[in-house]
């Protein structure tokens, strides 16, 4: 059987290029189809076949590849997949629009449904993040927007089966596209904090881009009014900000190297996640660690914290409900056994075998 993979773009390492690493593990002949791939920051695949597309040598690419969202439906739809039995995609933007033989087999792993054109809309017209070019994209998507929604639409609709990283995801897909989505949750290495040192060193822990969206805000706020310590382990354009916050229980590290973040978790007393995320990986690897987690309901948290066992959620994200569940989670007894046995249920080899099964039941009803 031949399989292809395929992801949006290789330019950085995330929740999703871990997905595509655990694919290629498993299939580990099949080359990679994306539109850019930058071997300086992602050499996680450098002994791969990575095929690019034409934008790989356009201006800016590897950096800003959300400068061609137009450009890039047009290279999914051209690279050639008629020798292949199995396409497996991977896409929070266009690689779903791939187009297949009627016998080919097209597992769509959806991330989110494109947010710049479906639940990020408004924010990213708002704020599209480019600097001095914002005015222009200001004044070209709301142009465009209708009409790439169409494609976009169109593309959900080319794959045999629809995967999504979580029932907040399927929900948006049975919106956006009108297709019903299994869940299967994304591989996270919770290996990687085997064996977690019990013993806390009583502070609280953020690990995180500092971007607006996280609401590490509210972790620096509730800390500081309460007087407790909490460490900051993350860089972004919030910083300045957040330092300005910040008071003398509070400490940022900005460059810590992934053996520190490591050890962070192993040694926190708990860790805080005020965002709203599609999954949320790290508060999985806290948990992996046998970390309660002290987080915001909504989004993927809700799915992966069991309320009371794992973790304190709290359902608006305001200060006071922050500082009221670290309050809580101070006067709760919590197992690390048990939030270590529970983040078991989001390891690689439990996606690997769940996304095998879907594939073989899937090609099974294709062959007959």
């Amino acid at each position: 059987m031949r399989v292809a993979i395929v992801h949006d773009w290789l330019t950085n390492l995330g929740g999703a290029e871990r997905v595509v690493e655990v694919l290629s593990r498993e299939y580990p002949e099949a080359p990679i189809y994306t539109s850019v791939y930058d071997d300086t920051r992602l050499d996680l695949f450098k002994d791969k076949q990575i095929t690019t597309s034409f934008l790989q040598h356009w201006p800016f690419s590897k950096k800003r590849h959300q400068l061609y969202p137009t450009l890039r439906r047009y290279v999914f739809e051209s690279f050639d997949f008629s020798d292949y039995d199995l396409v497996i995609t991977s896409a929070s933007a266009e690689a779903k629009g791939v187009i297949t033989r009627s016998e080919t087999l097209h597992v769509a792993y959806i991330h989110t449904p494109t947010r710049y054109y479906w639940s990020g809309y408004s924010d990213y017209v708002k704020n599209p993040g480019y600097g001095v070019l914002n005015p222009l994209i200001k004044l070209i998507l709301p142009r465009l927007v209708k009409t790439m929604r169409y494609w976009d639409y169109a593309a959900a609709a080319r794959a045999d089966v629809v995967i999504a990283n979580s029932q907040t995801v399927a929900r948006r897909i049975k919106e956006y596209y009108n297709r019903e989505a299994r869940v299967i949750y994304p591989p996270v290495n919770v290996k990687r904090f085997a064996n977690p040192i019990t013993k806390n060193e009583g502070y609280y822990l953020v690990v995180s881009r500092l971007i607006p969206y996280k609401r590490i805000d509210l972790a620096v706020q509730a800390c500081n009014e309460l007087g407790k310590e909490l460490i900051v382990v993350g860089k972004g354009s919030e910083l300045g900000k957040l330092r300005k916050l910040a008071g003398k229980t509070i400490r940022f590290d900005t460059e810590a190297s992934d053996e520190a973040v490591v050890k962070y978790i192993q040694k926190c007393k708990a860790f805080l996640f005020a965002g709203f995320e599609d999954f949320g990986i790290t508060p999985v690897e806290a948990m992996a660690a046998g970390k309660p987690i002290i987080g915001y309901a909504n989004g993927g948290l809700g799915e992966t914290v069991i309320n009371g066992t794992t973790g304190i959620l709290f359902k608006q994200q305001t200060i006071r409900d922050m500082k009221d569940a670290i309050e809580k989670f101070e006067q709760t007894t919590f197992s690390a056994v048990k939030i270590a046995q529970h983040a078991q249920n989001f390891s690689e080899a439990i996606f690997a075998k769940k996304m095998k099964e879907v594939i073989d039941e899937a090609l099974t009803k294709k062959q007959t």
